[in-house]
């Protein structure tokens, strides 16, 4: 379980992990040993699960991102699972979700311009298997796209 000195070392970390250990200790409170060991432990136990370049994919010239809701034909026994090893496989897929309820799967998909999203669409989704029904939604604008916690 964490402690108190454990929270306030990841709630700086999660806002800057490229901290270094002595900044990160100054700011927890802690020395840089501590910090160091602790940080370690919890990476051991599984509370942090990775440090990540998060690349902003407008910059790279993607523009057009869309939310596809995928209801699966559950008449197949195997559809989530061909269904999943498929969507896996798609470049330009860059999230894949599931839901219990009408909704099966959700699908954030990419793409430069709506040719290339047309593109994607026709050649890459259509073509996974086992869909009984798609949805497409056009994000307009993210207002909140956040992965840190309040701890």
């Amino acid at each position: 379980m964490l402690d108190d000195t454990d929270r306030r070392i990841l709630r700086h970390y999660q806002h800057d992990a490229s901290l270094g250990p002595a900044e990160l200790a100054e700011l927890a409170g802690v020395t840089p040993a501590t910090c160091a060991r602790r940080l370690d432990r919890m990476i051991g136990a599984g509370f942090i699960l990775a440090n990540r370049a998060v690349i902003d994919w407008r910059a790279m010239g993607y523009e057009v991102e869309v939310s596809l809701r995928v209801t699966l034909d559950k008449t197949q026994p195997r559809a989530f699972d061909e269904f999943m090893a498929a969507a896996r496989d798609v470049a330009d897929v860059i999230e894949i979700q599931t839901f219990l309820g009408r909704v099966d799967v959700r699908l954030s998909v990419i793409a430069r311009d709506m040719a290339h999203y047309q593109q994607i669409y026709r050649s890459a989704i259509l073509t996974l298997p086992d869909i009984a029904d798609i949805e497409a939604l056009m994000h307009v604008a993210r207002i909140k796209s956040d992965e840190v916690l309040p701890i």
